[in-house]
């Protein structure tokens, strides 16, 4: 069966050059952007129940950007002032730029990683007697958590933010050929939004090994899966689809 329209359940790239774009162009098939899930802020009335002093820890681990927006989100509506001696560990060095958005860069002491976890634990090393808070999601990987006990850190976790499920109710009378997902959320979300979900002949792609093992657990049929050794990204894997089945 022939493709001819994508849903990726992601926000639409902000770049013109995006693989997504390049894709539809040169397959001549319509691809929409929706994403399925969004980020919701916990809020300081929420956060206060946990009992949790921001300030009484001398180091914040940031795995992602958005926990860095919920930080300084949170500190700002419980009129913290966070001190210029707090340390900050980074997933990567562009998580670690995007501080410059909260603090002044060059004045603070701010280490990052490779972009794995376990790197970041390794750069922790030489700093072992901090308190360390770890602003996370509702969701995170379970890694986190346990790399930080095995090592023997102090930390508290601090989760500022969820995730949910988009209101799609404005798509029950859109079909589409394929519908790409990129997390066990994104399954979540469309069996919440469409609980009478049939697949019939749609196709399902998805990306990682966590995503593919919550397609299947819903009971739906698998079409197209990345990263592989033949289609690293998703888009190289939709596009080789496309190909075989467009002829």
């Amino acid at each position: 069966m022939k493709v001819r329209s994508i849903l990726v359940s992601q926000p639409e790239p902000s770049t013109t050059k995006s693989p997504y774009f390049e894709l539809a162009e040169k397959n001549s098939v319509k691809i929409d952007f929706r994403p399925f899930i969004q980020v919701e802020g916990v809020s300081a009335k929420e956060f206060r129940q946990t009992r949790i002093q921001i300030l009484s820890h001398t180091g914040v681990i940031f795995t992602s950007r958005t926990a860095i927006d919920h930080f300084f989100r949170i500190s700002q509506e419980l009129r913290l002032t966070v001190p210029d001696s707090m340390k900050y560990f980074c997933i990567s060095e562009a998580t670690a730029f995007y501080l410059q958005k909260y603090i002044v860069y060059r004045k603070r002491k701010i280490f990052y990683a490779d972009g794995r976890f376990s790197d970041l634990v390794n750069v922790m090393k030489k700093h072992k007697d901090e308190k360390f808070l770890v602003p996370l999601s509702d969701i995170h990987k379970q890694e986190i958590p346990e790399l930080l006990d095995k090592e023997g850190y102090k930390y508290t976790k601090a989760i500022l933010y969820r995730t949910v499920s988009s209101d799609l109710s404005d798509l029950a009378d859109v079909n589409y050929d394929v519908l790409v997902f990129f997390s066990p959320s994104g399954i979540k979300s469309l069996f919440q939004n469409f609980p009478d979900f049939k697949q019939n002949d749609t196709r399902i792609a998805c990306f990682g090994p966590t995503t593919a093992q919550a397609v299947r657990e819903a009971g739906l049929r698998l079409d197209i899966e990345a990263p592989t050794a033949q289609a690293p990204s998703m888009t190289m894997a939709l596009d080789q689809y496309i190909k075989k089945n467009n002829k």
